[in-house]
Order: structure tokens, then sequence, then C-alpha cells
């Protein structure tokens, strides 16, 4: 029985409501076939418009196989390409960003503008064509100050996904904000896992104890809905009546959703005090503080939590069947001065320490998995339904890639 076989069975036998078999969490080649169905052929968030405002700015991104530089052009276009050279492969920038009026091979130095075609190669030859050999395109699309991109030779329509979250996110002008900070860190589990540790509030009383002193551990905060939940519909109410759209809105197929949630206590920021921890507002459009936290989810790269004063961003990027790079970007208005309006520490504290004990957490959860004892275990109804959502979504799509057939209709979360 090949992997695909075995994959698609332990799919279509798999207990509702139970988390995944163990080689789904370890197997490197079931890891493999996660990249080639999922993240070599979905959208991903890959970084912000700000990190690249000027002309010949870019950065790279490694997904998987695949190197990826994202530039914006002479144009003012952001563009993703494949950062391989057309002569022999090499990879064509090499820093995580910078800055450059043309993209330059260090091997033997073939040149490209920043829309990607050669411009010179020397020593070829005479009557060498470059016109043939640019460097191949990326799909790539910039939606509410994100950057998305799929390596698919025919990417899904990304228009769904654009009018869902741009009227939730152009108000907050993240186009045009700047990051204060970025940290990465490699959790040492599958992707998977940090999917699921982040779904659930059902572990943050006992790990958590700066972030649980402004967001709330509530269910309905991280489940798939929260219209029942009176105070949430309330801060609902509040900040729509403001003109920010916050309802819960969620794609059909459970890939992507946007919601604003209350913080506790009034509070306005995630900060020990739950004060301000930037005295500018994020955006000159939006006029009041507590107005909670405004969540993206898109599944398999990105969350989100936008307040008045900052945003902080999180990306997933597999790096084997047990390593995961998790992301994280504190993004401000371009104006605010460090030390001025707000102090570096105190913007970064909360999550600092929330990312390095959902670290833990998870790598405690891969060891346990790895254990010959481990079998797949029941979520909980009341505290997991995000959980148990993540898993279908992620069952019923590689079910129907895997059988070539149509996606089925996702299982309900009660």
């Amino acid at each position: 029985m090949d992997v695909h076989t075995e994959m698609l069975a332990r799919l279509r036998n798999r207990k509702p409501g139970y988390s995944l078999d163990q080689p789904f969490y370890i197997d490197p080649a079931y890891h493999q076939v996660d990249l080639e169905q999922i993240w070599y052929k979905d959208w991903l968030f890959v970084g912000h418009d700000c990190e690249i405002p000027n002309a010949g700015n870019y950065f790279t991104v490694q997904v998987g196989a695949y190197a990826v530089v994202v530039v914006r052009g002479e144009d003012g276009e952001i563009r993703a390409l494949h950062n391989s050279c057309r002569h022999r492969g090499s990879r064509v920038c090499l820093d995580h960003r910078g800055s450059a009026a043309k993209l330059v091979c260090p091997y033997h130095q073939w040149t490209y503008d920043l829309d990607g075609s050669l411009l010179f190669a020397r020593q070829m030859g005479e009557g060498f064509d470059t016109s043939g050999f640019s460097l191949k395109p990326v799909a790539c699309e910039a939606a509410g100050g994100y950057i998305f991109i799929c390596l698919a030779d025919r990417p899904m329509d990304f228009a769904p996904f654009r009018a869902m979250m741009e009227p939730f996110f152009l108000l907050h002008r993240l186009r045009d904000a700047k990051i204060a900070y970025e940290s990465t860190i490699i959790e040492k589990g599958n992707w998977k896992l940090v999917w699921e540790n982040n779904r659930e509030c059902y572990h943050c009383a006992g790990n958590h104890p700066e972030l649980c002193k402004t967001f709330p551990e509530a269910p309905t905060i991280t489940g798939v809905n929260g219209a029942d939940d009176p105070e949430i519909a309330a801060h609902w109410a509040k900040c729509e009546a403001a003109g920010l759209p916050s309802a819960f809105t969620i794609d059909e197929k459970g890939q992507y959703r946007a919601t604003r949630v209350p913080l506790l206590r009034e509070a306005i920021s995630y900060t020990i005090s739950g004060r301000k921890a930037v005295q500018m507002r994020l955006s000159d459009n939006v006029h009041m503080d507590r107005i909670g936290s405004l969540l993206l989810y898109h599944y398999p790269t990105t969350w989100n939590h936008v307040l008045s004063d900052h945003a902080i961003t999180f990306r997933v990027l597999p790096l084997s069947a047990t390593e995961t790079a998790v992301t994280t970007k504190w993004l401000v208005h371009k104006d605010a001065v460090e030390g001025i309006d707000y102090r570096l520490d105190e913007l970064i504290h909360v999550w600092t320490e929330t990312n390095d004990q959902d670290r833990q957490i998870v790598e405690e959860n891969a060891r346990g998995i790895h254990s010959p004892a481990y079998e797949p275990g029941p979520y909980s109804q009341i505290h997991e339904g995000g959980v148990i959502q993540f898993v279908d979504w992620y069952a019923d799509f590689m079910e129907s890639r895997l059988s070539g057939g149509s996606r089925p209709a996702l299982r309900s979360v009660a």
C-alpha cells in the first residue's frame, strides 16, 4: 500500500472528534504528502506590504523545497518569483530581506530586473536570447496589508478571501504600518500540532499567565462562532456602530475566518496592565481604544490579532515532519517612535512569553505522540471546538485531494 492510499484509508476511518493517527504527526512520508497537497497548492501568507515599501525592497521565504523572493517593482507592484537562477539554479537573493536596484545572482552574476526578466548574462556567446530565461513567477496577491503566494500552476481563486477580509482590515491601515519587531522560533513538532494548540484556550489557565491577564479563556473566543455569547455579541454591536466590521465571518469550506473579540476587564492591549503598549493608535481611521482584538485565521499559514494600538501577526511554515517555524511580527503606526511612543520590551513581552510557552507545550505534545502507546484521544466538545474544526478541515481537504474528488462538506461542530 503506498502512502497516499494509506493516508486516505486512515482519514476515511478516523473517529470524528478525536485527534489524528500517529503517522499524521511524525511520519516524513505523510509530511511530504501534506506539502504536495496543501502547502504547494493553497494560498500562503508570507509577509506584509509595509515590509517592502519601496522599489527594490524584497524578502525571501522558504516553503518546503521552494525558495521564493517577494519584491516590489519599479511600477510599485508586488511580485513573487522563484528564487532560483535560470542559469544553474543557485539562489539569487540570499538575505532574509534587503534592497537592490537589480537582482544579481552571486554565482555568475546573471542579472534580473525587479520583474524577474533577465537583463544580462555575461559571456554566454553571440545570439544568446535572454528573453527565454526570466525568473519563474509565483502567484502573488496583496490584501488588506497582507501578502499571499500560491505555488500551484493553477491557483485557487483568491477573490473570495479578499472580499471577506478587506472590510475587516482596510480600516486598520496595515499597509502603512511598520514592523517594530520580528522573531522566529522553531517548534519541534508537526505543523498540525502547532495549529491544534493555537485553536483552543483549554490549556491557557495552566500555561499562559501573561496572556490570561487580558485574553479571555472562553471557548466562544477560540471556537467557530460567538453569536450565542452575550458579551461577544455586545462587543460586535458596539464596534460595528463605530464603523468597525466585527461579527464572525467564515469561509463556507472552513479555511479562513475573521471576527473581533473583547479583551478582559476593558483592557486595551496585550500588556500585563492591559493599558496601551503604543501611545499612537495603529490607524488614524480607528477612533476607539477598546476595540478588543480583530482575529484572522487562514489555514495553513496564519493567525492574527489586531488591536487599536498595534497588531501581532503569526506565520507558520513547516520545516520537516517534526519541526515548524513560527514567525511573529509586531506592527505599529509608521510614525511611532520606539522609546517615545512605545517601549519595545512592553510591546512584545506578553506574546514573547506566550510563544515560548506554546513551544514547550507543542514539543511535549510531540514527544508523547512519538510513544508506541499513543492512540487518538477525544477533544473536549466544550473547549476544543476550534481544534475539531481545524482537524475536520485538514481531513476533509486531504481526503478530497487524495481521492481526486470534489471537496466534501465539513463535519458539524457541536
